[in-house]
Protein backbone atom coordinates (compact mmCIF):
# COMPACT_ATOMS: atom_id res chain seq x y z
CA UNK A 1 0.00 0.00 0.00
CA UNK A 2 1.55 3.34 -1.05
CA UNK A 3 2.31 5.55 2.13
CA UNK A 4 -0.33 8.17 2.78
CA UNK A 5 2.02 11.15 2.86
CA UNK A 6 3.36 9.53 -0.24
CA UNK A 7 -0.03 9.85 -1.66
CA UNK A 8 -0.51 13.54 -0.84
CA UNK A 9 2.71 14.59 -1.95
CA UNK A 10 1.86 13.47 -5.71
CA UNK A 11 -1.48 15.09 -5.28
CA UNK A 12 0.06 18.46 -4.54
CA UNK A 13 2.76 18.06 -7.40
CA UNK A 14 0.10 17.54 -9.26
CA UNK A 15 -1.71 20.60 -8.91
CA UNK A 16 -1.63 23.55 -11.19
CA UNK A 17 0.95 26.38 -9.91
CA UNK A 18 0.06 29.58 -9.47
CA UNK A 19 0.60 32.98 -9.13
CA UNK A 20 -1.22 36.15 -8.10
CA UNK A 21 -0.94 39.16 -10.57
CA UNK A 22 -1.46 42.00 -7.92
CA UNK A 23 -0.66 45.27 -10.19
CA UNK A 24 -0.71 46.02 -13.80
CA UNK A 25 1.59 43.80 -15.67
CA UNK A 26 2.05 41.53 -12.51
CA UNK A 27 4.90 40.71 -10.83
CA UNK A 28 7.35 43.83 -10.26
CA UNK A 29 5.90 44.89 -13.65
CA UNK A 30 7.46 42.59 -15.51
CA UNK A 31 4.39 41.34 -17.58
CA UNK A 32 5.77 38.03 -17.33
CA UNK A 33 4.32 34.51 -14.99
CA UNK A 34 6.80 33.01 -13.18
CA UNK A 35 8.50 30.19 -14.91
CA UNK A 36 7.00 27.27 -13.40
CA UNK A 37 3.20 28.14 -13.26
CA UNK A 38 0.97 26.93 -16.31
CA UNK A 39 -0.90 28.61 -18.48
CA UNK A 40 -3.93 29.06 -20.92
CA UNK A 41 -2.27 28.03 -23.73
CA UNK A 42 -4.66 29.19 -26.18
CA UNK A 43 -7.32 31.35 -26.93
CA UNK A 44 -10.61 29.89 -27.69
CA UNK A 45 -14.32 29.35 -27.64
CA UNK A 46 -13.21 26.18 -26.31
CA UNK A 47 -11.00 27.97 -23.60
CA UNK A 48 -13.35 30.60 -22.48
CA UNK A 49 -14.39 30.04 -18.60
CA UNK A 50 -16.98 32.66 -18.58
CA UNK A 51 -18.05 36.21 -19.36
CA UNK A 52 -19.58 39.03 -16.91
CA UNK A 53 -21.02 42.28 -17.34
CA UNK A 54 -19.24 45.35 -15.78
CA UNK A 55 -20.81 48.69 -15.31
CA UNK A 56 -19.94 52.21 -16.81
CA UNK A 57 -16.64 52.13 -18.19
CA UNK A 58 -13.09 50.98 -17.61
CA UNK A 59 -9.76 50.27 -19.41
CA UNK A 60 -7.46 49.49 -15.88
CA UNK A 61 -6.85 45.63 -16.11
CA UNK A 62 -8.13 42.80 -13.86
CA UNK A 63 -5.52 41.47 -10.69
CA UNK A 64 -5.66 38.38 -9.40
CA UNK A 65 -5.92 37.77 -5.55
CA UNK A 66 -6.28 34.07 -4.26
CA UNK A 67 -9.82 33.24 -5.30
CA UNK A 68 -10.86 36.84 -6.40
CA UNK A 69 -10.61 38.94 -9.44
CA UNK A 70 -10.55 42.79 -8.83
CA UNK A 71 -11.66 45.25 -11.09
CA UNK A 72 -12.19 49.00 -11.25
CA UNK A 73 -14.74 50.99 -13.22
CA UNK A 74 -16.35 54.26 -13.52
CA UNK A 75 -19.52 55.24 -14.23
CA UNK A 76 -22.44 58.22 -15.02
CA UNK A 77 -22.56 60.97 -17.45
CA UNK A 78 -19.36 62.86 -15.98
CA UNK A 79 -18.13 59.32 -14.34
CA UNK A 80 -18.07 60.34 -11.23
CA UNK A 81 -19.33 57.08 -9.44
CA UNK A 82 -16.61 55.15 -9.12
CA UNK A 83 -16.84 51.61 -8.73
CA UNK A 84 -14.30 48.21 -7.17
CA UNK A 85 -15.76 45.21 -8.23
CA UNK A 86 -14.60 41.53 -7.05
CA UNK A 87 -15.82 38.13 -8.72
CA UNK A 88 -14.90 34.46 -7.63
CA UNK A 89 -12.25 33.65 -9.84
CA UNK A 90 -13.61 30.30 -10.58
CA UNK A 91 -16.68 31.23 -11.72
CA UNK A 92 -17.28 34.69 -11.92
CA UNK A 93 -19.86 35.17 -9.78
CA UNK A 94 -20.12 38.52 -8.08
CA UNK A 95 -18.41 39.23 -4.43
CA UNK A 96 -18.83 42.28 -3.85
CA UNK A 97 -18.66 45.77 -5.02
CA UNK A 98 -18.19 49.05 -3.57
CA UNK A 99 -18.75 52.51 -5.06
CA UNK A 100 -17.55 55.91 -4.52
CA UNK A 101 -17.52 59.49 -5.05
CA UNK A 102 -14.79 61.02 -7.41
CA UNK A 103 -13.75 64.13 -5.35
CA UNK A 104 -11.15 65.22 -8.27
CA UNK A 105 -11.70 66.07 -12.06
CA UNK A 106 -13.53 63.14 -14.08
CA UNK A 107 -12.02 64.78 -17.43
CA UNK A 108 -10.48 62.54 -20.04
CA UNK A 109 -10.44 62.15 -23.49
CA UNK A 110 -12.98 60.06 -25.30
CA UNK A 111 -10.78 57.06 -25.98
CA UNK A 112 -10.22 56.84 -22.33
CA UNK A 113 -11.93 57.18 -18.65
CA UNK A 114 -11.78 57.88 -15.28
CA UNK A 115 -11.17 53.84 -14.31
CA UNK A 116 -8.08 53.99 -16.93
CA UNK A 117 -5.07 52.84 -13.82
CA UNK A 118 -5.08 49.12 -12.84
CA UNK A 119 -5.07 48.53 -8.97
CA UNK A 120 -2.57 47.05 -7.09
CA UNK A 121 -2.37 44.99 -4.18
CA UNK A 122 -0.36 43.74 -1.32
CA UNK A 123 -2.12 40.48 -0.61
CA UNK A 124 -4.05 41.93 2.14
CA UNK A 125 -5.50 45.03 0.88
CA UNK A 126 -6.60 46.65 -2.72
CA UNK A 127 -5.88 49.69 -3.42
CA UNK A 128 -7.42 51.98 -6.62
CA UNK A 129 -6.08 55.26 -8.32
CA UNK A 130 -8.25 56.58 -10.32
CA UNK A 131 -8.05 59.39 -12.84
CA UNK A 132 -9.78 61.57 -10.74
CA UNK A 133 -6.57 61.55 -8.32
CA UNK A 134 -8.38 59.36 -5.46
CA UNK A 135 -6.83 56.93 -3.94
CA UNK A 136 -9.06 54.08 -2.11
CA UNK A 137 -7.69 51.39 -0.01
CA UNK A 138 -10.04 48.05 0.94
CA UNK A 139 -9.19 44.91 2.38
CA UNK A 140 -10.42 42.22 0.09
CA UNK A 141 -13.79 42.06 1.41
CA UNK A 142 -14.48 45.51 0.59
CA UNK A 143 -14.49 47.24 3.76
CA UNK A 144 -12.96 50.93 3.61
CA UNK A 145 -9.44 50.77 5.40
CA UNK A 146 -8.57 55.07 4.24
CA UNK A 147 -9.19 56.91 1.11
CA UNK A 148 -7.85 59.89 0.14
CA UNK A 149 -8.84 62.66 -2.63
CA UNK A 150 -5.04 63.73 -3.51
CA UNK A 151 -6.78 66.92 -5.33
CA UNK A 152 -7.55 68.16 -2.31
CA UNK A 153 -4.36 68.50 -1.41
CA UNK A 154 -2.25 68.79 -4.72
CA UNK A 155 -5.42 70.80 -6.33
CA UNK A 156 -3.77 71.31 -9.95
CA UNK A 157 -2.40 67.84 -10.63
CA UNK A 158 -4.32 66.78 -13.50
CA UNK A 159 -4.24 67.51 -17.32
CA UNK A 160 -7.11 67.75 -19.90
CA UNK A 161 -6.51 63.83 -21.03
CA UNK A 162 -7.05 61.74 -18.17
CA UNK A 163 -4.08 60.38 -16.06
CA UNK A 164 -3.44 56.40 -16.51
CA UNK A 165 -0.46 55.60 -14.53
CA UNK A 166 -0.98 52.61 -12.49
CA UNK A 167 0.40 52.05 -9.04
CA UNK A 168 2.46 49.15 -7.77
CA UNK A 169 3.33 47.96 -4.28
CA UNK A 170 6.64 47.49 -3.24
CA UNK A 171 7.39 45.87 -0.01
CA UNK A 172 5.99 48.30 2.94
CA UNK A 173 5.32 51.09 0.16
CA UNK A 174 2.73 52.17 -2.65
CA UNK A 175 4.20 53.78 -5.21
CA UNK A 176 2.71 56.09 -7.40
CA UNK A 177 3.40 58.17 -10.50
CA UNK A 178 0.81 61.56 -10.51
CA UNK A 179 2.64 63.25 -13.40
CA UNK A 180 1.31 65.90 -15.59
CA UNK A 181 1.85 69.44 -16.55
CA UNK A 182 1.29 71.22 -13.85
CA UNK A 183 1.59 69.91 -10.05
CA UNK A 184 3.58 66.84 -11.11
CA UNK A 185 4.92 64.16 -8.86
CA UNK A 186 5.42 60.69 -7.43
CA UNK A 187 4.92 59.59 -3.88
CA UNK A 188 5.59 56.63 -1.81
CA UNK A 189 2.03 56.13 0.45
CA UNK A 190 1.93 54.37 3.48
CA UNK A 191 -0.11 51.17 3.36
CA UNK A 192 -2.30 51.11 6.28
CA UNK A 193 -2.87 54.74 6.38
CA UNK A 194 -2.29 56.20 2.84
CA UNK A 195 -0.21 58.77 4.63
CA UNK A 196 2.73 60.19 2.47
CA UNK A 197 6.31 58.69 3.54
CA UNK A 198 7.88 60.87 0.81
CA UNK A 199 7.16 62.88 -2.05
CA UNK A 200 9.36 63.95 -5.08
CA UNK A 201 8.68 66.95 -7.99
CA UNK A 202 8.92 65.75 -11.30
CA UNK A 203 8.96 66.76 -14.54
CA UNK A 204 5.61 68.96 -15.20
CA UNK A 205 4.62 67.09 -18.09
CA UNK A 206 1.97 64.40 -19.16
CA UNK A 207 2.97 60.59 -18.50
CA UNK A 208 1.13 57.81 -18.83
CA UNK A 209 3.91 55.49 -17.96
CA UNK A 210 3.80 53.23 -14.59
CA UNK A 211 6.34 52.19 -12.22
CA UNK A 212 8.17 48.92 -12.97
CA UNK A 213 11.05 47.30 -10.23
CA UNK A 214 14.69 45.73 -10.27
CA UNK A 215 16.04 43.80 -8.43
CA UNK A 216 19.87 44.60 -7.57
CA UNK A 217 21.72 42.00 -4.73
CA UNK A 218 18.37 41.16 -3.77
CA UNK A 219 17.54 45.12 -2.99
CA UNK A 220 13.84 45.96 -4.86
CA UNK A 221 14.42 48.90 -6.55
CA UNK A 222 11.42 51.21 -8.49
CA UNK A 223 12.13 53.00 -11.87
CA UNK A 224 10.30 55.57 -12.39
CA UNK A 225 10.04 57.10 -16.10
CA UNK A 226 8.94 60.29 -17.56
CA UNK A 227 9.97 62.67 -20.40
CA UNK A 228 13.20 63.38 -18.47
CA UNK A 229 14.31 59.99 -18.41
CA UNK A 230 14.62 57.27 -15.76
CA UNK A 231 14.92 57.65 -12.17
CA UNK A 232 15.55 54.77 -9.77
CA UNK A 233 14.63 55.31 -5.59
CA UNK A 234 14.43 53.03 -2.60
CA UNK A 235 10.37 52.33 -2.76
CA UNK A 236 10.68 52.77 1.11
CA UNK A 237 12.14 56.16 1.57
CA UNK A 238 12.03 57.78 -2.02
CA UNK A 239 16.34 58.01 -1.79
CA UNK A 240 17.65 58.18 -5.54
CA UNK A 241 19.34 55.30 -6.61
CA UNK A 242 20.54 56.28 -9.93
CA UNK A 243 19.23 58.55 -12.46
CA UNK A 244 19.15 57.77 -16.82
CA UNK A 245 19.22 60.45 -18.67
CA UNK A 246 18.66 61.39 -22.66
CA UNK A 247 14.59 60.95 -22.11
CA UNK A 248 11.73 58.45 -22.58
CA UNK A 249 8.60 57.59 -23.97
CA UNK A 250 5.48 58.74 -21.61
CA UNK A 251 3.52 56.50 -22.90
CA UNK A 252 4.97 52.82 -23.16
CA UNK A 253 6.67 51.85 -19.90
CA UNK A 254 10.16 50.42 -19.84
CA UNK A 255 10.49 46.44 -18.75
CA UNK A 256 13.13 45.27 -15.86
CA UNK A 257 14.82 42.36 -15.75
CA UNK A 258 16.84 41.35 -12.95
CA UNK A 259 19.68 44.44 -12.64
CA UNK A 260 18.81 45.47 -16.47
CA UNK A 261 15.95 48.18 -17.36
CA UNK A 262 14.82 48.26 -21.12
CA UNK A 263 14.18 51.43 -21.95
CA UNK A 264 11.67 52.90 -24.66
CA UNK A 265 14.37 55.73 -25.58
CA UNK A 266 15.75 56.51 -28.53
CA UNK A 267 14.70 53.60 -30.13
CA UNK A 268 15.33 50.91 -27.40
CA UNK A 269 17.68 51.70 -25.37
CA UNK A 270 19.29 49.25 -22.11
CA UNK A 271 21.24 49.82 -18.90
CA UNK A 272 22.51 47.46 -15.93
CA UNK A 273 23.01 48.80 -12.54
CA UNK A 274 26.25 49.00 -11.43
CA UNK A 275 27.81 48.66 -7.88
CA UNK A 276 26.34 51.00 -4.97
CA UNK A 277 26.90 54.88 -5.80
CA UNK A 278 28.02 53.95 -9.83
CA UNK A 279 25.68 55.31 -12.53
CA UNK A 280 24.22 52.67 -14.65
CA UNK A 281 25.96 51.48 -18.05
CA UNK A 282 24.64 51.46 -21.66
CA UNK A 283 24.43 47.63 -22.95
CA UNK A 284 23.01 48.59 -26.33
CA UNK A 285 20.99 51.18 -28.23
CA UNK A 286 18.54 50.31 -31.00
CA UNK A 287 17.33 53.42 -32.78
CA UNK A 288 15.36 51.52 -35.75
CA UNK A 289 13.21 49.73 -33.16
CA UNK A 290 10.67 51.86 -32.16
CA UNK A 291 7.84 50.59 -29.62
CA UNK A 292 4.41 51.94 -30.51
CA UNK A 293 1.64 52.49 -27.02
CA UNK A 294 2.20 49.00 -25.93
CA UNK A 295 5.15 48.41 -23.43
CA UNK A 296 8.27 46.57 -23.53
CA UNK A 297 8.40 42.83 -22.50
CA UNK A 298 11.31 40.94 -21.94
CA UNK A 299 11.30 37.39 -21.44
CA UNK A 300 13.74 34.67 -21.01
CA UNK A 301 16.45 35.72 -23.58
CA UNK A 302 13.87 37.46 -25.72
CA UNK A 303 12.50 41.08 -25.82
CA UNK A 304 9.41 42.05 -27.51
CA UNK A 305 7.96 45.03 -28.81
CA UNK A 306 5.36 45.90 -30.93
CA UNK A 307 5.22 49.06 -33.18
CA UNK A 308 2.18 51.69 -33.95
CA UNK A 309 1.47 49.17 -37.07
CA UNK A 310 1.53 46.30 -35.12
CA UNK A 311 4.36 44.68 -36.07
CA UNK A 312 6.00 42.15 -33.32
CA UNK A 313 9.63 42.47 -33.29
CA UNK A 314 11.71 39.90 -31.12
CA UNK A 315 14.70 40.66 -30.39
CA UNK A 316 17.97 39.67 -28.43
CA UNK A 317 17.98 40.56 -24.87
CA UNK A 318 21.56 40.51 -24.91
CA UNK A 319 22.03 42.50 -28.15
CA UNK A 320 19.00 43.53 -29.57
CA UNK A 321 19.49 41.90 -32.36
CA UNK A 322 16.46 41.26 -34.47
CA UNK A 323 15.17 37.47 -34.80
CA UNK A 324 12.42 38.19 -36.04
CA UNK A 325 9.26 40.09 -37.19
CA UNK A 326 5.18 39.19 -36.96
CA UNK A 327 2.47 41.32 -38.23
CA UNK A 328 -0.51 40.75 -35.78
CA UNK A 329 -4.03 42.22 -35.72
CA UNK A 330 -3.69 45.61 -34.22
CA UNK A 331 -3.85 48.61 -33.54
CA UNK A 332 -3.05 47.56 -29.53
CA UNK A 333 -3.00 50.36 -26.26
CA UNK A 334 -2.82 47.01 -24.34
CA UNK A 335 0.66 45.22 -23.50
CA UNK A 336 1.56 41.76 -24.50
CA UNK A 337 2.29 39.51 -21.33
CA UNK A 338 4.22 36.58 -21.31
CA UNK A 339 2.45 32.71 -19.86
CA UNK A 340 5.05 30.09 -17.97
CA UNK A 341 5.49 28.49 -21.25
CA UNK A 342 6.60 31.18 -23.21
CA UNK A 343 3.80 32.13 -24.96
CA UNK A 344 2.68 35.69 -25.31
CA UNK A 345 -0.71 36.79 -25.17
CA UNK A 346 -1.80 40.51 -26.37
CA UNK A 347 -5.15 41.57 -27.11
CA UNK A 348 -5.85 44.60 -29.49
CA UNK A 349 -8.30 47.40 -29.56
CA UNK A 350 -10.84 45.51 -31.63
CA UNK A 351 -10.94 43.13 -29.26
CA UNK A 352 -8.88 40.25 -30.81
CA UNK A 353 -7.02 38.20 -28.66
CA UNK A 354 -3.68 36.24 -29.80
CA UNK A 355 -1.67 34.15 -28.79
CA UNK A 356 1.90 34.10 -30.21
CA UNK A 357 4.13 30.87 -29.68
CA UNK A 358 8.07 32.46 -30.28
CA UNK A 359 9.55 28.73 -29.96
CA UNK A 360 10.31 28.42 -33.45
CA UNK A 361 12.89 30.37 -35.75
CA UNK A 362 9.91 32.51 -36.32
CA UNK A 363 6.84 33.26 -34.17
CA UNK A 364 3.45 32.33 -34.83
CA UNK A 365 -0.16 32.97 -34.10
CA UNK A 366 -0.90 29.61 -32.87
CA UNK A 367 -4.34 30.88 -31.78
CA UNK A 368 -6.86 33.88 -31.66
CA UNK A 369 -10.26 35.01 -30.22
CA UNK A 370 -12.71 37.52 -31.76
CA UNK A 371 -14.51 38.96 -29.14
CA UNK A 372 -16.51 41.91 -30.19
CA UNK A 373 -15.40 44.72 -27.83
CA UNK A 374 -12.99 47.66 -27.37
CA UNK A 375 -10.34 46.48 -25.22
CA UNK A 376 -7.48 48.93 -24.46
CA UNK A 377 -6.06 46.53 -21.09
CA UNK A 378 -3.64 44.59 -20.39
CA UNK A 379 -3.97 40.74 -19.69
CA UNK A 380 -3.52 39.14 -16.13
CA UNK A 381 -2.22 35.84 -15.57
CA UNK A 382 -2.67 33.78 -12.57
CA UNK A 383 -1.91 29.91 -13.18
CA UNK A 384 -3.89 28.43 -15.82
CA UNK A 385 -6.22 31.25 -16.47
CA UNK A 386 -6.05 34.79 -18.25
CA UNK A 387 -8.52 37.40 -17.72
CA UNK A 388 -9.20 40.58 -19.85
CA UNK A 389 -11.30 43.12 -19.73
CA UNK A 390 -13.12 45.59 -21.96
CA UNK A 391 -15.63 48.20 -20.63
CA UNK A 392 -18.64 46.04 -21.19
CA UNK A 393 -17.81 42.58 -19.86
CA UNK A 394 -14.64 40.38 -17.78
CA UNK A 395 -13.63 37.51 -19.39
CA UNK A 396 -11.69 34.43 -17.90
CA UNK A 397 -9.94 32.04 -20.17
CA UNK A 398 -8.61 28.32 -19.21
CA UNK A 399 -6.22 25.69 -19.96
CA UNK A 400 -8.47 22.61 -19.60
Amino acid sequence: MRPLFLTLALVILALPVRADWLNFRGPNGSGHAPDNTTTVGELSDRTLAWKVALPGRGLGSAIVVGDKVFVTAASGPEQQQLHILCFSAKDGSPVWERRFWATGRTMSHSKTNVAAPTPASDGDRLYALSSSNDLICVDLDGNLVWMRGLTLDYPNASNSLGMASSPIVVGDTLVAQIENDSESFAAGFDLLTGVNKWKLDRPKSANWTSPTVLNKEGESIVALQSSDGILGLVPATGSSVFTVAGGASTIPSAAAAGDELFIPSNGVTVVALGATGEEPKKVWNQTNQRPGTASLLVAGEKLYLINNAGVLTCAKRQSGEVLWEIRLKGPFSGSPVAGGDGKLYIFSEQGVGQVVDPSGEKGVVSSEIELGETILSTPALDGEALFIRSDGHLWKFAGK
